[in-house]
């Protein structure tokens, strides 16, 4: 699932930044799904929430540590933050603020984790532009269809071609060309196709994300369907990754069954970079839950 070329632990955290500037198209659910996969390929994450007004991320994995506490069981939980709105009356000195936080919580984090996981707000400001900077890996989550296009581009109403980029295209363009001057590292640039509904348009937009990609170096992968049990998973800070049997007392469903692969072959499409460290960890504990429930043997307990 996320057996990629392995990065070397002494670098920087990965910088893992979600964005979009539409609502709705499924950021924080797509969010949380990539930190706990990562979580258990044995990385350690960070998740960091900038939409301080409707801090969805924030509620999602305060639900996911309530859900284990009155459950009684185990699930993975990154280390978050919260970087909340400065409430001055200045503009300028609200900026520095926020700025000042988030620069904190990286600080903290960024020599100590694998993964960083960003969560940002629907709406261009400051503090979205300075995560776009940052990232790494940039997951654009989209609807498919023509009105979530149109946060990347274009088209032309008679015979459905891209005519040009928007806004948005052209901020993460600048974003990316300020990461190359500043440390001389890319950013990869994934736009994922959430809500997939089976739309007759859905071919031109396919089209038209792969024409628009070779102008403007990213690439595309299909993302989340619009499934109910997605809806369900957040009260409970829940994934599709995780076993209902353990952690809803429920045996798996089709719903739930399908839900993984689709998140599964899309953490396979983002192909980000995993420690050694984790991967060795992950294995260790595959052995030791394998064994377990076994017996000791007399050569285990005499040396």
């Amino acid at each position: 699932m996320l057996v990629q070329p392995i990065r070397d632990s002494r670098q920087p955290a990965h910088v893992v930044v979600v964005a979009s500037e539409k609502g709705g198209s499924g950021k924080s659910t797509t969010g949380v799904h990539i930190a706990v996969a990562l979580l258990k390929a044995g990385q350690r994450v960070a998740t960091v929430d900038l939409d301080g007004r409707q801090k969805t991320l924030t509620h999602y994995i305060q639900n996911r540590r309530a859900w284990c506490e009155r459950r009684r069981i185990q699930l993975e939980l990154p280390t978050h933050y919260c970087i909340e709105r400065a409430q001055t009356s200045s503009i300028e000195a609200n900026e520095r603020i926020e700025v000042a936080n988030l620069c904190s919580a990286v600080s903290m984090i960024e020599r100590t984790h694998d993964f960083v996981v960003v969560d940002t707000p629907g709406n261009d400001s400051f503090l979205m532009r300075l995560a776009h900077s940052m990232a790494d890996t940039l997951i654009t989550p989209i609807k498919d269809s023509f009105v979530d296009f149109d946060v990347l581009g274009n088209f032309d109403p008679i015979n459905l071609t891209v005519t040009g980029e928007t806004h948005y295209a052209k901020m993460v363009r600048e974003a990316r060309r300020e990461r190359r001057l500043l440390d001389g590292r890319s950013t990869d640039w994934i736009v994922i196709r959430n809500r997939l509904s089976g739309s007759r348009n859905n071919r031109h937009i396919a089209d038209g994300l792969t024409e628009l990609g070779k102008q403007m170096a990213f690439r595309w992968s299909e993302g989340l369907a619009e499934r109910v049990v997605y809806r369900e998973f957040f009260p409970l800070g829940l994934t599709a990754l995780d076993d209902p049997d353990s952690a809803l007392g429920r045996r798996t469903n089709k719903s739930h069954l399908t839900a993984r692969e689709e998140v599964i072959n899309l953490l396979t499409a983002l192909q980000l970079p995993l420690s050694e460290n984790g991967k060795r960890h992950v294995a260790t504990l595959a052995q030791w839950n394998a064994v377990k429930d076994e017996p000791l043997q007399v050569h285990e307990m005499v040396s």
